[in-house]
């Protein structure tokens, strides 16, 4: 017999082939007329495959009336259409074999419905949930999806260093990394207290300090300066002290950056890309978006479809403050130009002000990096940030500073060591062009597809402040 999967089982297309299945029991009740109804479910749809077992199988008291919720089973058997109603298949066993058993007095998934709260503190047992395994299936057609749209669009896919020496946001929180042995404080040891910390630097590992990236950025402009259009996607790293539903100190971003393109060019790829992704996961997540829609929020795939078809609402940051001083609106966080847009800035803007995406440009200079390319009124910079409802800001870009002597002035500005930043300004001396590039990440972008409130509930393991279990 053929091994299958429980989707391809559950398709009327497998009717009639003699196949077997293995999964793991996710409920299993017992018939008066002599036969038990077990469900199963591999991860590899939201649906389970119900099992015909009946009394007549050698091991069917001993084993299979016993079989408890969690346990993992191999079932051979004839795939025949089902009379139930909602189920188009059901596998008839000739053999139930049990692999591994669940205790049902200590398994912690007995019961139908579990707080998200809770399923974080079993994150090693919370994929066998429905929730959690149908973000883990859209988070992998987002993942195929990205790859898919850059590769048409013509991109090359790069691997940017995880261990860097540079701050590409410039904000000084990073995880530090090195062999130093902060037990040891002498310098006959490894040194930390008693020497400087250039001293210190030169003693570890790379002979410098070196932090994990926070993003790939800098070292993707290296290959679109020579290559044209490139995109690098992997995880970055943030050590921000923040205890929010938005954020979390490990995550995964994807990054192209366009050589000749400006901010103009920018948008439009941006608006493209965002489309691309939840049409995609609309088309090939059909049963799980149906189960976000109905359990987690009843307006999402009406929220979804319009995101796709829509054009983006397009303004400038001055007329965003615009808009939000003149709405009435109580807002928590101040607004006044200059300052960053909180979340219910962003959110008012979608979903209440324009009823669509919106993508705003143009930021104040003051509160952007120094990469950004600056405006003729020296007050702004060619920055845009992609704003989605329910999320807020989704893409984070701009058009990158060319100009050799203006970026090293807001270098400067901004208290960088331009000689820790050679190779950069390297690009600007040599050839350089117009490029654009943003970054997108990926834990927001499934928290907008599926509804999911915390963003610690779309990423396998979160690591959080004062949490970096499993």
């Amino acid at each position: 017999m053929e091994k299958i999967r429980v989707v391809e089982a559950r398709k009327r297309e497998a009717i009639g082939r003699e196949a077997v299945v293995e999964g793991w029991v996710r409920t299993r009740r017992d018939s008066k007329a002599g036969f038990s109804f077990i469900e199963i479910n591999d991860g590899s749809s939201l649906g389970n495959l119900q099992v015909i077992a009946d009394k007549q199988l050698p091991n069917y008291d001993e084993q299979i009336k016993t079989l408890s919720v969690g346990s993992s089973v191999r079932v051979a058997g004839t795939i025949q259409e089902s009379p139930a109603k909602g189920q188009a298949t059901e596998l008839h066993a000739t053999a139930v074999e049990l692999i591994g058993d669940a205790d049902p007095a200590s398994y912690p998934l007995q019961k139908k419905r579990h707080s998200f709260e809770f399923l974080r503190t079993i994150a090693h047992l919370r994929p066998r949930t429905n929730t959690f395994g149908a973000v883990a299936r859209v988070r992998n057609a987002l993942c195929r999806a990205i790859h898919e749209f850059f590769q048409q669009e013509g991109f090359l896919y790069i691997h940017t260093p995880i261990i860097t020496a540079s701050d590409c946001e410039g904000a000084g929180e990073m995880f530090r990394v090195t062999t130093l042995d902060p037990c040891k404080t002498t310098a006959a040891g490894q040194g930390t207290e008693d020497t400087t910390p250039a001293e210190r630097a030169a003693r570890d590992f790379f002979g410098r300090p070196t932090y994990l990236t926070v993003s790939g950025q800098l070292e993707a402009e290296v290959y679109a300066t020579s290559l044209g259009k490139v995109y690098t996607f992997g995880p970055t790293f943030r050590a921000e002290n923040s205890n929010t539903s938005r954020h979390l100190a490990e995550f995964w971003m994807v990054e192209p950056e366009m050589a000749f393109f400006e901010l103009d060019d920018n948008m439009e790829l941006a608006e493209r890309f965002i489309k691309h992704l939840v049409r995609e996961v609309l088309a090939s997540c059909e049963e799980d978006m149906q189960f976000f829609n109905l359990r987690i929020d009843s307006s999402l795939l009406e929220t979804l479809e319009q995101v796709a078809e829509a054009d983006f609402q397009r303004l400038s940051y001055s007329e965003a403050v615009e808009v939000l001083e003149r709405s009435g609106e109580k807002f928590e966080f101040p607004i006044a130009w200059g300052r960053d847009l909180q979340s219910e800035h962003e959110r008012y803007l979608t979903e209440k002000h324009f009823g669509r995406p919106v993508v705003l440009y143009d930021y104040p200079a003051t509160i952007k990096p120094f990469y950004m390319r600056l405006n003729d009124d020296g007050r702004t910079v060619r920055a845009m940030d992609v704003l989605v409802p329910r999320v807020g800001e989704i893409i984070g870009g701009s058009q990158r500073e060319e100009r050799y002597d203006v970026l090293l002035e807001r270098m400067q500005q901004q208290g960088l060591n331009p000689g820790d930043y050679w190779w950069y300004l390297d690009l600007r001396r040599y050839g350089t062009v117009p490029h654009s590039g943003f970054g997108l990440g990926l834990e927001r972008m499934v928290q907008f597809v599926t509804g999911m409130a915390n963003i610690r509930d779309v990423i396998p393991f979160p690591r959080t402040p004062g949490s970096a279990e499993f």
